[in-house]
C-alpha cells in the first residue's frame, strides 16, 4: 500500500498528461488503482513517453489546449474528478524567449481555466496547480529558496510561473478560503530528469539525441548548478501531498518545495561526466564566445517545510538519480515494443518505492 490508499478507485484528472512529468504521473496513479483522465494538446513527437508507452490505451485521454476554459471545464463536468493535478505548460525557458505570448497565455490562463473548471465542480476535493522552482525571483545566492521568498522571473518562462503562483494565491484566498473548500495547493520543483523527455533544449535529451547520430553534445553553460532530480521524486512529493490535502483538507494548503538535499546540487558538467560513466558512447564540447539568452547560473530550493511538515524526503542519492535515469533513456533507445517499455517504467517505479521505504519514508510505508 502506497500513499495510505487515498487514490486507489479515485478518479484523478490530469491536465498535460501528455507531457514528461505529466505521463509518469498518469503511470503511476493507474498503479496506484486510480482511474485517470487526461486533458492535453498531442504529444510533440513520436518519441514522447505518452506515446511509446502507449498510455492513449492505459488511461482516458481528451486532446484539448488549456488555453480553452470552456472545453476545460465540460470535461471537468464529464468526468467529475474527485482529485485533479495541473502539469500542463510551456515548460522550456529557451522557447520562452522564442514565443512569449504562447508561453504567458498557456501558463497563466491555463492556471486560470484549471483553477475556473475546479471551482465548477462540486466533487473536486483536491486541486494541485505544478509550477516550477524558476517561479522564484532569483538572487543566485548560495542557499535555497523558501516558499515565503518573492516571486519573480527574469525571462518569460520564469515570470509566468512566478505569476502561476500568485494566481494559485489569489485564487485559494478569494475562492478556496472556506473549511468545506476544495483544498488548493502549488508544486515547485527543480530540473526533473528520467527515461522519456525529449524535449528541445534539455541537457539530458540533449546528449541522448547526440548520442543516437554519433556526436558530441554541445554544452552553452557548463558550471551552471542546478537541483537535478530523477522525475519519481517530485511526484511522490506531488503524490503524497494530494494524499493528504484529501484527507486533512486546507491544513496542507499553499506553496510546497520539491527538491534533493541540499547537498546534491551539481553543475551540467557534473552532470554529463556521470553519465558518461554510465554510458561512455556520448561526449561533449564546450564552444567559446557562444551567444546564449540569459539563465540562472546557481539555483535551489529548501525543502525543509516539506520534510518537516509532509514528512516526505528525496529517496535517490545524485549518483542514483543518473543511474535511473541513464537506464530509461537505455531502455528508450532499444524497445521498440510498448508494452515492454511500460513495464520498465513500472519497474523502475517499484524499485523507487522499495528504496523509499528501505529509507523509512512515510509514503512508501503507509
Amino acid at each position: 500500500m502506497q500513499f495510505w490508499d487515498i487514490y486507489k478507485g479515485k478518479k484523478v484528472l490530469l491536465t498535460g498528461h501528455t507531457g514528461f512529468k505529466g505521463s509518469w504521473l498518469a503511470i503511476w496513479l493507474k498503479q496506484l488503482g486510480a482511474d485517470v483522465y487526461g486533458y492535453a494538446l498531442a504529444p510533440l513527437s513520436d518519441q514522447d513517453n505518452f506515446v511509446t508507452c502507449d498510455l492513449g490505451n492505459e488511461i482516458h485521454h481528451l486532446e484539448g489546449d488549456v488555453r480553452d476554459g470552456a472545453k476545460l471545464k465540460k470535461y471537468f463536468a464529464d468526468v467529475q474528478p474527485d482529485i485533479a493535478f495541473h502539469l500542463a505548460a510551456q515548460p522550456l525557458v529557451l522557447l520562452s524567449y522564442e514565443d512569449p505570448v504562447n508561453t504567458f497565455e498557456t501558463n497563466l490562463m491555463g492556471v486560470v481555466n484549471f483553477f475556473e473548471a475546479v471551482r465548477a465542480t462540486a466533487s473536486v476535493k483536491v486541486a494541485v496547480n505544478v509550477t516550477s522552482d524558476k517561479c522564484y525571483h532569483n538572487n543566485e545566492w548560495v542557499w535555497g529558496y523558501r516558499e515565503n521568498d518573492p516571486m519573480g522571473g527574469k525571462d518569460p518562462y520564469s515570470a509566468s510561473k512566478g505569476c502561476a503562483e500568485l494566481i494559485t494565491s489569489s485564487y485559494l484566498s478569494s475562492f478556496f478560503n472556506k473549511a468545506d473548500s476544495c483544498a488548493v495547493a502549488s508544486a515547485r520543483a527543480g530540473n526533473v530528469i528520467g527515461g522519456g523527455d525529449w524535449a528541445k533544449d534539455r541537457i539530458v535529451p540533449d546528449y541522448f539525441r547526440a548520442v543516437k547520430v554519433n556526436e558530441k553534445l554541445m554544452v552553452r553553460n557548463p558550471f551552471a548548478t542546478r537541483p537535478w532530480q530523477h522525475v519519481l521524486e517530485p511526484l511522490s512529493g506531488y503524490l503524497q501531498l494530494g494524499a493528504l490535502l484529501y484527507t486533512e483538507g486546507g491544513k496542507y494548503s499553499g506553496g510546497w518545495n520539491f527538491g534533493p538535499e541540499d547537498t546534491a546540487n551539481y553543475s551540467v558538467q557534473h552532470l554529463i561526466d556521470k553519465m558518461l560513466t554510465l554510458d561512455n558512447s556520448g561526449g561533449y564540447i564546450t564552444p567559446e564566445n557562444l551567444q546564449k539568452p540569459h539563465e540562472a547560473t546557481f539555483l535551489k530550493l529548501d525543502i525543509s517545510k516539506a520534510v518537516n511538515q509532509l514528512s516526505w524526503r528525496p529517496t535517490l542519492t545524485f549518483d542514483q538519480t543518473v543511474e535511473f535515469t541513464v537506464k530509461g533513456y537505455q531502455d528508450d533507445l532499444a524497445i521498440n515494443d510498448a508494452s515492454v517499455l511500460l513495464q520498465s517504467r513500472i519497474d523502475q517505479i517499484n524499485e523507487y518505492t522499495a528504496k523509499a521505504a528501505d529509507k523509512d519514508i512515510s509514503w512508501a510505508l503507509a
